[in-house]
This record gives structure tokens, C-alpha cells and sequence, in this order.
């Protein structure tokens, strides 16, 4: 009997008390596609990758299931192969928000070698697989990102133009604008434009993409001066920026854009 009341005193323990939040699991209305999402959650699309063999990869995403007899939240891999989805039980995750679980799950999946990245082309001029995601990213509009953003402000009742001049007579275009309310939105990655977080030092052709990234920050600048002083409010977003907040700090602008007209 000791041993049956330990083996119940082990299971009971695993036990959750409450089933968790569905915040913890499901996807939320309004929230960025998934694929922004996971790539967010992964560190970047080139860290999502399953390797088949024979030189081939597939890209891969954590799927999250509530399991209410357990109250557990399982975090599963999931690809295709050969045209037959695969999937492979990564681990649980009791993290209260979706995207926190799924960002431990995707550290899980990589500490235990289930994930890898591609390797370079032997062609490529970049210094690293991160490297040239970051630039092959680097889209004139429509990334991500900024894709993300505008579900957001659209779900929001927000309305703007994409992807335009604030000013036509200057050639600088923002990647969201509010044309009454004087609002201009830049959505910027984090290679191109000298992020100070993520920004690293080429190791090919460094002097080059130097020269490029700082020309890019000096020319940001510049646009900003110009917009101020033509009286718009200019805000820049990172592309690894809190959607949710991005999103929430336009939102406010363009309010007070409104209320001083």
C-alpha cells in the first residue's frame, strides 16, 4: 500500500489545479498570422527548420494543445514531408501567454537537437544563415512585420495608406500613414537599419554593409527631421517590437494627431 500511495502522491503532483487560460494556448483575435508569430517565437524563420536528409529541410511550427483531463499544455513540432504531415512531441509548457510558451518550446526543441538551420549556399555573400534571412527579408513592403501591424490597426477600425509619401514632393516613403492626422509609421528591420540590439557586424564584405547600414541610419534620421518639421509625427517600429504594443503606441498618436486638429 506505501508504494500505491507514493506512485498517486507522484501523479497527483503532476496535476495542475486549474486548466489553463486559453490566453496560455489559443491564438487571439486580431493576433499576428502565424507565421509571424512563429518566426518571432523561434528567433527567426531560419531557426525553424527540420532536417529530412539527403540534403533536404522542411520548416517547421509548434503546434499547442490543452489537455483538460491533465489541465496540460503540450507543445508538438509539426511538418510536412513528402506531402504527409510529421509531428513530434516536444515538450510541456505552463508559461501563462501563448507566445511565452511557445518561445520556451521552440528553446526546448533546439536544446534537444530536433531543429537546426540550413546551411549556406556556397554562392552566398553572407556572413551567416541569420544574415541572410535578415537580408533576403529586407522587402520594400509587405513584410511580416509590418503586415502584422496593419491587422492590428485594421482590426482596431483604424484607416491609412501603405506603403506612401507623407509629403509627395519629398522622396521618402513610410510604410503606414495617417494623411489627416499627420501620423507617419516605419516599420524597420533590425539588419538594414542598425538595430542596437540585434545589429551584428558582418564578417564578409564588412566595409561594405558598413557603410550601407549607416548610410541607411543617417538617411532615417534625415527622413525623421524632415517629417517633424513639416509638422507629422513620426514613429518607427522595430521589427522585433511587441506588435501588440506597436500597434497600441499608433493607435494613441493618431488619437492625439485627432484631437489637436
Amino acid at each position: 500500500m506505501r508504494g500505491s500511495d507514493s506512485l498517486m502522491d507522484s501523479v497527483g503532483r503532476h496535476w495542475k489545479e486549474e486548466v489553463p487560460p486559453e490566453r496560455a494556448y489559443k491564438r487571439r483575435a486580431g493576433a499576428a498570422p502565424p507565421t509571424v508569430e512563429q518566426d518571432k517565437a523561434a528567433g527567426g524563420r531560419h531557426r525553424r527548420w527540420v532536417a529530412l536528409g539527403d540534403n533536404r529541410y522542411a520548416r517547421a511550427s509548434i503546434s499547442l494543445r490543452l489537455y483538460r483531463r491533465t489541465r496540460r499544455i503540450r507543445a508538438y513540432l509539426r511538418w510536412s514531408k513528402d506531402g504527409e504531415t510529421q509531428e513530434r512531441y516536444v515538450c510541456e509548457v505552463s508559461q501563462d501567454w501563448r507566445g511565452a510558451n511557445l518561445a520556451e518550446a521552440w528553446r526546448y526543441a533546439w536544446e534537444q537537437g530536433f531543429v537546426t538551420e540550413r546551411p549556406l549556399p556556397a554562392d552566398s555573400k553572407a556572413s551567416s544563415i541569420g544574415v541572410r534571412v535578415n537580408m533576403q527579408a529586407n522587402r520594400a513592403r509587405d513584410t511580416g512585420p509590418e503586415l502584422a501591424l496593419r491587422s492590428l490597426l485594421h482590426a482596431s477600425g483604424l484607416r491609412y495608406r501603405v506603403d506612401t509619401r507623407p509629403i509627395p514632393e519629398i522622396r521618402r516613403r513610410a510604410d503606414v500613414v495617417f494623411p489627416r492626422e499627420r501620423v507617419a509609421v516605419f516599420v524597420d528591420g533590425c539588419f538594414w537599419h542598425g538595430c542596437p540590439l540585434h545589429s551584428r557586424p558582418a564578417k564578409k564584405n564588412s566595409e561594405l554593409w558598413s557603410a550601407k547600414i549607416s548610410g541607411n541610419m543617417e538617411r532615417d534620421a534625415e527622413t525623421n527631421a524632415l517629417l517633424v518639421a513639416a509638422g507629422w509625427t513620426v514613429l518607427r517600429v522595430w521589427e522585433h517590437d511587441d506588435v501588440g504594443a506597436a500597434a497600441e503606441a499608433v493607435a494613441m498618436a493618431v488619437a492625439k494627431a485627432r484631437q489637436d486638429l
